[in-house]
Parts: C-alpha cells; structure tokens; sequence
C-alpha cells in the first residue's frame, strides 16, 4: 500500500471511530487487533496484513471497495 493511501485509510478510520465513540482499546479489542496495531493503522504506518485491516474495518461498519485503475502502458 502506498504511503499516501495508508494515511488516508487511517484518516478514515479514525474519524469513523470517533464518530462512534469508541475508544482506540475498545476498537483494538472489538477486531481482534493488538492496541499497537491499531495506533499504527490510524496513523497510517505499517503494512498490516488485509485481514487486520478487515477485521479493524468491520468493526466499524465499513466496508474495502477495490477499483480497477487505468493503466497507461504499451503492449510488445
């Protein structure tokens, strides 16, 4: 995952939880994730593997969309 992307996704799951009222330990808690897991998602640090990020998501009633971007290359 992208540095930027991380921060963004980390961005958004932290207002979602502030949003909830869930304390970071509750969260961490509730997805089965280590409380230093969870403080290095929110600020868009690691490279946590997709079920933590899953599991961190369905706790808080999000849901991972994934788009097929455009790629610009030529064929041989």
């Amino acid at each position: 995952m992208e540095n930027k992307e991380q921060i963004r996704i980390g961005k958004i799951i932290r207002d979602r939880r502030k949003q909830l009222g869930v304390n970071q330990q509750t969260l961490s808690e509730l997805a089965g994730v280590g409380i230093n897991t969870l403080l290095a998602i929110e600020r868009g640090e690691g490279n946590p593997q997709l079920s933590t990020l899953l599991a961190v998501i369905d706790s808080l009633g999000l849901q991972l969309d994934i788009k097929l971007k455009t790629m610009s290359y030529e064929t041989v």
